[in-house]
């Protein structure tokens, strides 16, 4: 069974997108991009980290921020950075993967039920500020935070001298209580990023969202391919991936969920370099809609990476490659009847 369809995604990063309400009592989630926009705030409640995949022992704690902020009657504050700290920090061309865009990221922080997220430039000025800086010039004079939410063993700071006693003591003097998530809610979880990076890298997506607790995206711009495909009897795109920090898992054929217009369709992606018709060793993105035909191109769509079907091979001849495109529909088609679309 041939494709009908064939996407072509380029990645981007969204301009952030700021919900405006009123300044003082937030009914939504507010986006601020620098410590002067931040509004003054009752009670908030506040928790800071990089975030980056939103896993569930980031939720571990943000759990428990709602929950305090809630019993407190105040408002829930993420506090977060970008670009990511180690794209400013680390020395050397090693790669930094990023299991999250920033958008990606405010938007898992929207559905964890944070009432607000402050995003702070991360500059190599920034990072020279003291643990004691961070707390004078953020948390008590931009936030005015009435309690602070963090993880055990939490550090921050010019070379992360500051520590949960640190914080216990500046806390007394300026007015706001402190309390650490003790080690145990945390690590029953037993997640970290790095864990879930290297699922990514092994193809192991269903680990990898089990970690996340959603299934792991890729979002994008639909744009013409160079229709290579059809020179086969298969329409197909061929995806560059501008953004070399959001992490694309390993080579292979994927089972996948395609999101657009607020529809959830079902859909299979190869990543990889195409060995069969192609020696050019470009590594690429295609996805095909399973059962569907339109028109995307230069709109957004989302794609979620459901489980992982089979590795990318150079096949002998375009017959069998066709047959075995063929088996790899039929095998998305009937793996995604198991899973309920976000």
């Amino acid at each position: 069974m041939i494709f009908k369809f064939l996407l072509h995604i380029e990645l981007f990063v969204n301009p952030p997108k700021i919900l405006y309400v009123c300044p003082i009592l937030l009914t939504a989630l507010q986006v601020f991009h620098s410590l002067p926009d931040f509004p003054k705030l009752p009670f908030p409640v506040v928790t800071t980290g990089t975030f980056d995949g939103v896993h569930l022992g980031h939720q571990a704690i943000l759990k428990r921020l709602i929950e305090t902020a809630r019993r407190k009657n105040g408002t829930s504050v993420v506090i977060t950075f970008h670009p990511h700290p180690r794209l400013v920090l680390q020395k050397g061309n090693a790669p930094v993967e990023l299991l999250n865009t920033l958008d990606e990221r405010i938007a898992n922080l929207e559905k964890a039920g944070v009432d607000a997220v402050l995003v702070i430039p991360f500059t190599k000025d920034f990072s020279s500020w003291t643990s004691d800086e961070f707390i004078s010039r953020v948390l008590v004079e931009s936030i005015g935070t009435r309690s602070l939410v963090i993880g055990y063993d939490h550090q921050f700071g010019h070379n992360r001298e500051g520590s949960f006693e640190n914080l216990k003591l500046s806390g007394l003097s300026a007015g706001f209580e402190v309390e650490e998530i003790p080690a145990q809610d945390v690590d029953e979880v037993a997640v970290s990023s790095t864990k879930i990076r290297n699922a990514l890298h092994n193809g192991d997506i269903e680990t990898a969202n089990q970690f996340l607790g959603y299934t792991y995206p890729l979002e994008g711009d639909v744009v013409h391919g160079d229709s290579l495909g059809r020179t086969i009897g298969y329409p197909t795109a061929n995806i560059q991936v501008p953004d070399p920090n959001k992490l694309i898992p390993q080579n292979g054929v994927y089972a996948v969920s395609v999101h657009f217009n607020g529809q959830s369709l079902k859909g299979m992606m190869n990543i990889g370099t195409r060995p069969t018709v192609t020696q050019s060793g470009e590594r690429r993105l295609e996805v095909n809609i399973l059962n569907w035909s339109g028109d995307l191109y230069n709109k957004c769509i989302q794609i979620r990476l459901h489980k992982r079907i089979r590795n990318e091979v150079r096949f002998n001849s375009i017959e069998e490659l066709k047959a075995q495109l063929g088996l790899d529909r039929l095998a998305a088609d009937e793996l995604l009847n198991t899973y309920i679309y976000e």
